[in-house]
Order: structure tokens, then sequence, then C-alpha cells
């Protein structure tokens, strides 16, 4: 069954599932918002509708809007319809009803509040300010691209610093000797900055320009290294398009706790144990 045919088997369950929507009709309607059904008199717009296709799960959202409209027009018209039995039936005024409402309206009138709150904090330029300052530390390191040759002893070291001097191919020759895991990879360590290698093997591999390499072994705890740059860069931050998202979310999320923590502050609040005796 598809995702369509699903929604209209089953669009009041789906439809009581999203946050509550503006299907009471109302002034008349912008030319933009034209009314898409009605039901027992009440309006339904196109805005509703749409509304209701921001608020499916992510996924649903790859149906394009104009082929899942029937589905979720169907669904707002069965939520309509059983909402009005609902209220025949004097179901919105009963104890349980009435709790679950209070509890929901309490949620929706603290998130709502929290929601302005964090849009006030995090506007463009507060992300903008937060990039500006996480980045700040980041570029200007300098990185480099070297490759290794890994030996057991100082002499075959010594024997392969001689065969490269001597024209041999450093990659061919990694693929040969070395003792590494990057051996069959022509000792390729990638790009990397200070601080990812261990000391000995660090400060001769950036004591190279770029094309050089090691005229002596270097000895490691993992044994005689022969080292070539291939390339030396200064590392650069991530872009803002790359850092925007996570940098807003963290921001919303600081924002929601500390708007949260000053009502706290501001509050009486004493709390009890499960027995209702006070919690110390």
């Amino acid at each position: 069954m598809t995702f369509v045919n699903s929604l209209r088997a089953g669009g009041i369950a789906v439809m009581l599932g999203l946050a509550p929507m503006s299907l009471a009709s109302g002034p008349a309607q912008a030319a933009d918002d034209p009314v898409v059904a009605t039901v027992n008199g009440t309006k339904i717009m196109r805005s509703d509708v749409t509304q209701a296709y921001g608020q499916l799960p992510d996924q649903y959202k790859q149906v394009p809007f104009e082929q899942i409209f029937p589905a979720l027009l169907d669904s707002l018209i069965d939520t309509k319809l059983a909402a009005g039995a609902a209220r025949k039936a004097k179901i919105d005024e009963t104890p349980a009803f009435q709790a679950e409402l209070q509890g929901f309206t309490e949620r929706l009138l603290g998130s709502t509040l929290i929601q302005r709150e964090v849009e006030t904090k995090v506007t463009d330029a507060a992300v903008k300010a937060r990039y500006d300052e996480v980045t700040k530390e980041m570029g200007g390191k300098s990185e480099i691209h070297a490759r290794h040759i890994l030996l057991k002893t100082e002499d075959e070291a010594k024997a392969v610093i001689k065969d490269l001097a001597g024209g041999a191919d450093f990659a061919e020759t990694a693929k040969k000797k070395s003792t590494g895991p990057s051996g069959p990879n022509g000792g390729d360590l990638g790009y990397f900055g200070q601080g990812q290698m261990v000391p000995e093997f660090e400060k001769a591999a950036f004591a190279l320009d770029k094309g050089g390499m090691t005229d002596a072994p270097v000895k490691t705890q993992f044994g005689w290294h022969v080292i070539k740059v291939e390339d030396k860069r200064t590392q650069q931050p991530p872009t803002f398009a790359e850092m925007e998202p996570q940098i807003r979310q963290s921001m919303m999320r600081e924002a929601g706790a500390a708007f949260t923590q000053g009502l706290r502050e501001d509050a009486k609040i004493q709390r009890f144990n499960l027995d209702g005796t006070p919690a110390n």
C-alpha cells in the first residue's frame, strides 16, 4: 500500500497525531488561501492542508504536496467529522477530556513561549557570530601530507634511503618494504596536523619542505622511519554553510535551557516524594 493510500485509509489517526490546526471558519479568505472543502458549513482552507503537510514526518515530505493533497484533505475532513460527532456526544465536557485538554494547553503554551524566546535569541546574526568565534582558532594551523616507510632496523632504513637517493620510487618502495599498515598504499598517511603523530615522527616530518625526504632514519617506538612530505597546507575551518545547522541547534538548546532556568529561579517551587512527603 502506498503512503497516500495508507493515509486515506487511516486518515483520522494520522491527523489526530498532529498539532492542532485552525479549521474553524473565520473572516473572508485571502485570494491565495482558497477554501478547499466545507464540512457541515465549516471551511477548510488550503493553508490548513499546507500546515498539515508541514507537520508530517520528514520521510513523508518526500511525496510532492500536489500528490499528497487529496489524502491530506480527506484526513482533515475525517478529523472535522469525528470532532463534530464527539461534541454531539459531549465528550468535550467529560472530566477526562477536560483534564487532558488542560495538560495539552499548558504544554502548548509553554513550548510556544520557549520557541518565541529562542527565535528572539537565535538570530542569523547570532549564529554567524558564534560560527566566527568557534572557527577563529580552527584555521591557520599547518598540515602536511606525508608518506613513510617503516622498517625494523636502522641498517634497513639506511639502505632504503640509499635506494631512494639513487632514483627508486618512494611509493613503490613502501609497497615492497614497509612493515607499517600504510605500506600497501605506498606509505601514504594523508594529511595530518601537529599532535596527531608520535613526537619524534612529527618533529622530523614538519621540519621537511614540500617534496623533501629525511636523509637519516627516524627512530620511534614503532621502528625506523623514512619520511617524505608530499604537500603542506594551512588547515581551513568548515564553511558556515556546513556548520550552520549544528550551531543553530546547539544555540536553540542553550537558549531554551537558559530561559527555563530563569523561570525556575523566579519561581517558588516545592517538591514532594511519591508518597506525598516533602522532598529534602
